[in-house]
């Protein structure tokens, strides 16, 4: 099956890979953001030349996809558009809504991976392979959803070429010890949705109503809702996601696109991140992850492979930031207030197919034993928890010794423990797939 989707997509592929088609770095969308380079960290320094990877652990989330539950806001401003034909075609429109003119219908498929996703994880596969021309991999694993699964294919089909038909890609099950998909084993996570959702409503309450007046203003006779607002917010997003390009995108000014981004910062953070309640289950979530990544490293298993191919969702990394105590803000977000300094931004950590890769690095005389590394979305995210000299600050590195003592909460936690079930009150009574089957 994945052979022959990868037959169709090849005049896509040619074509598409031209630097003038790619989507605007501006366009800033949390984590429906089409995928791009994470902003330079400056004062960060390539590693010294007698450094090498040894060892390497990516964990990419999928492709891009259409929407799943905004996709009826997205079909009703498409029906609005069309009812209010005749007076669209009547009226003076700035440049910006023109489009309208010819009327907006959408045909975007639900939660499926698109062409533009299928493209992303194609390409990654492909640098993938340049980055670290000395290490291979022949396995793949990803998390039981046909999204990622398929990303994990097109990433392969990039990586290995026709080889990766000889290769083995198997899907982790859903388990409770799961670290792709921690929350499957925790049936209190549904819980925390409740303090997300009333932080994200609370933003949104304040800056959709303003937008909502000013389109009506520009567009008489079509009396757009706030629901409307929001579905050409998505609209804008899920073009892009399946096209490349959406002219709904050219609607907003920046300050409502920030937030619109804010937004959806929020409902993350909210949901998987900081401030989460109570506050110990996103760390301890994505504890999984960490634990998974120093039994690697360290070889604890003696079974160590040099590199693991690993694909799941934009909540696995935040899980596992989380963890780490990365990206963390101080005060913690609110709907107070956006602060455009903020750490925690999921259009630049979890755009649709993000990759957090993770290098075990040796040196000869720069460092005396094995250093670690974040790289996140192409670059490097300094290690600042357990950043213990000059040298950790100038490369974002530090060593796995200091990694692995920074992080004796994670290590202290094993899945199903006493501290797992008082958290999670895992009576496994209640589904939490639900909800986690929207990212």
């Amino acid at each position: 099956m994945y052979i022959q989707a990868l037959i169709n997509l090849l005049p896509i592929t040619v074509g598409v890979l031209r630097q003038d088609e790619a989507p605007s770095d501006t366009l800033r969308l949390g984590p429906l953001t089409p995928y791009k380079k994470a902003p330079s960290v400056q004062g960060i320094a390539d590693l010294p030349s007698d450094c090498s990877v040894d060892r390497v652990m990516l964990m990419h989330r999928h492709g891009s996809r259409g929407p799943i539950r905004e996709l009826p806001l997205i079909q009703g401003l498409a029906k609005k558009i069309a009812k209010a034909h005749d007076a669209i075609a009547n009226a003076t429109l700035p440049d910006n809504l023109q489009f309208l003119k010819q009327g907006y219908a959408t045909d975007l498929q639900v939660g499926r991976l698109t062409s533009v996703g299928r493209r992303q994880l194609f390409e990654h596969g492909v640098n993938f392979l340049f980055r670290y021309p000395h290490l291979h991999a022949d396995a793949f694993v990803a998390g039981n959803e046909e999204r990622v699964i398929e990303s994990s294919h097109w990433f392969g089909q990039g990586y290995l070429g026709t080889k990766a038909a000889d290769s083995a890609f198997t899907t982790l099950p859903d388990t409770g010890n799961n670290w792709l998909r921690p929350s499957i084993g925790c049936p209190a996570w549904n819980d925390n949705h409740k303090l997300a959702t009333a932080q994200r409503d609370a933003w949104s309450g304040r800056y959709i109503p303003p937008i909502t007046r000013r389109l009506n203003g520009l567009l008489p006779g079509v009396r757009l809702s706030d629901d409307d607002t929001r579905g050409a917010l998505y609209a804008c997003a899920y073009d892009m996601a399946s096209y490349d390009a959406s002219p709904w995108c050219e609607v907003f000014l920046p300050a409502e696109l920030a937030s619109f981004e804010y937004e959806a910062d929020l409902a993350m953070d909210g949901a998987f991140g900081y401030t989460i309640e109570p506050a110990v289950l996103g760390p301890m979530l994505g504890a999984l992850y960490v634990n998974k990544l120093i039994e690697r490293f360290q070889d604890t298993a003696g079974d160590a492979k040099p590199m693991y191919l690993e694909f799941g969702h934009d909540t696995t990394i935040i899980f596992a930031l989380a963890a780490l105590g990365l990206a963390k803000d101080d005060p913690p977000l609110g709907p107070g207030g956006m602060d455009p300094r903020r750490k925690f931004r999921t259009s630049d950590q979890v755009p649709f197919a993000a990759n957090m890769v993770w290098e075990r690095i040796t040196c000869g005389t720069s460092f005396s034993g094995p250093q670690i590394r974040l790289v996140l979305n192409e670059r490097t995210f300094p290690l600042d928890v357990c950043a213990k000299t000059e040298e950790d600050e100038v490369y974002g590195t530090c060593s796995l010794e200091n990694f692995v003592a920074a992080n004796k909460f994670s290590t202290g936690i094993e899945y199903d423990d006493r501290f797992w079930k008082d958290t999670c009150k895992a009576t496994g009574a209640r589904d939490v797939l639900v909800d986690q089957s929207r990212f």
